[in-house]
C-alpha cells in the first residue's frame, strides 16, 4: 500500500500489444470514460537502502536508471508517483523525456506547512508538465492513516489546485472502503462533489488478513474482487471515472500464508506465481471493462517492513537492487 529469474520472452507479445496500444492513445479530459483505459505502475525510487523516513533523497541518476529499467524490462509507459518534494519532482522531467505519462500524488499528511509546500510545488509541476502529468491526487490514504482528522487539508489542497487553474483532473486517493464511506451498501463521502475522478486502492491480500467483511480472497479470485469493488464504487458515484490506483500481490516471502484475524481462515499465499496471476488477470479484466489500473508497485522497497512486516519488501514487479530484475509480467502463472 502507499508509502508505504530471467524474463521468459515468449510471453512478451501477449502482454505488449494490449499495453502499448493504450499508453499512446490517452487524451486528457475530465469527461468520465472518454479516454481509453491505461495500465500503470506505482513508482517510488526508494530502493536499496533508501528510505523516505530518513537519510538522503533518491538522486536524479537513480530516478533515470529506474525509469530506464521500466522502459527496457516492462511494457509500462504510465506511472503513479508519491510526492513532489525532496527532489522527487525531478521524476516529471525524467518521465517527459521518456514519453511516460504520470498520475502525480501530492503527499498530504499531518504538517500543514509541509502540505502547503506540496500544494505549491504540485501546482508548479502540473503547469510545467501538462502533457506528462495526466491526473493529480491530493494525498493517498490520508483517511486510512489518520481517520477524518485531516479532511480539511485534503479539501484545502483540492481547492488550491482549482484556484490556481490546474487543468488536470484532481482527486484524493484512498481505499475502496473509505470511498464507500465505510458502509455497505457503498455510500458517498464528502469528497464526491469535490473531485473529478475517484482513485481507489484495493488489496485482497490485506482484506483476507484484517477484514471482517471479505475474509477470504485467494489469488485466483483477486481479479474478480478488484472488478467488483470498482463496480460498487461506480454505482455510488455515477458520472465519475473510477480508477484503481493501487492493486497487487506480494511475491514473497515465498510460500508465506497468513490467516484472517477474524475467521482464522488462511486463504492467501505469497509467491511469484500468485503475483503474476493477480497482475496479469486483473489487467486483462480491467482492459475488457475500459478501466484504468495501477499495479503496486514497480520496485520492491526494503524499508516497507517497518510498517508491514516481512511481506512489505516483496510487492514490486521488479527487484529493489541493481540490475533490478523484473518478474510479474513475464512469469507464467
Amino acid at each position: 500500500m502507499t508509502l508505504p529469474c530471467k524474463a521468459k520472452h515468449w510471453l512478451w507479445p501477449l502482454l505488449l500489444l494490449p499495453l502499448f496500444s493504450l499508453h499512446n492513445s490517452y487524451a486528457q479530459t475530465k469527461t468520465p470514460h472518454a479516454a481509453k483505459p491505461m495500465q500503470c505502475v506505482a513508482f517510488s525510487p526508494y530502493v536499496g537502502t533508501l528510505s523516505p523516513d530518513y537519510g538522503p533523497a533518491p538522486s536524479k541518476q537513480l530516478i533515470d536508471q529506474l525509469l530506464d529499467t521500466l522502459i527496457k524490462k516492462t511494457p509500462f509507459r504510465c506511472i503513479m508517483t508519491y510526492g513532489v518534494l525532496n527532489g522527487l519532482d525531478y521524476t516529471f522531467a525524467a518521465a517527459e523525456a521518456r514519453k511516460i505519462k504520470v498520475i502525480a500524488i501530492l503527499w498530504i499528511d499531518k504538517d500543514p506547512a509541509v502540505n502547503s509546500q506540496s500544494i505549491s510545488k504540485g501546482i508548479a509541476v502540473a503547469k510545467a508538465y501538462p502533457k506528462t502529468i495526466i491526473k493529480l491526487s491530493c494525498g493517498s490514504e490520508v483517511r486510512t492513516r489518520h481517520d477524518y482528522a485531516f479532511d480539511g487539508e485534503i479539501s484545502r489542497c483540492l481547492a488550491g489546485l482549482r484556484e490556481a487553474g490546474v487543468k488536470q483532473p484532481v482527486t484524493t486517493i484512498d481505499t475502496w472502503w473509505e470511498w464507500c464511506n465505510r458502509s455497505q451498501p457503498c455510500g458517498q463521502t464528502q469528497f464526491g462533489a469535490q473531485v473529478d475522478w475517484i482513485g481507489i486502492n484495493i488489496f485482497p491480500w490485506w482484506e483476507s488478513i484484517h477484514s471482517s467483511l471479505h475474509t477470504c480472497v485467494p489469488a485466483e479470485k483477486a481479479a474478480d474482487f478488484h472488478l467488483a469493488r470498482v463496480e460498487e464504487v461506480q454505482r455510488a458515484y455515477p458520472g465519475k471515472e473510477v480508477v484503481i490506483t493501487e492493486f497487487g500481490w506480494p511475491n514473497g516471502p515465498d510460500g508465506l500464508s497468513v490467516a484472517n484475524k477474524n475467521s482464522g481462515q488462511a486463504c492467501v499465499k505469497a509467491s511469484q506465481k500468485n503475483q503474476a496471476l493477480v497482475v496479469q488477470s486483473t489487467f486483462k479484466k480491467l482492459q475488457a471493462k475500459g478501466i484504468t489500473g495501477t499495479v503496486f508497485e514497480a520496485f520492491s522497497e526494503n524499508w516497507k517492513p517497518n510498517s508491514e512486516g516481512d511481506v512489505g519488501r516483496y510487492w514490486g514487479i521488479c527487484e529493489n537492487n541493481a540490475p533490478f530484475a523484473c518478474h510479474a509480467l513475464t512469469h507464467k502463472p
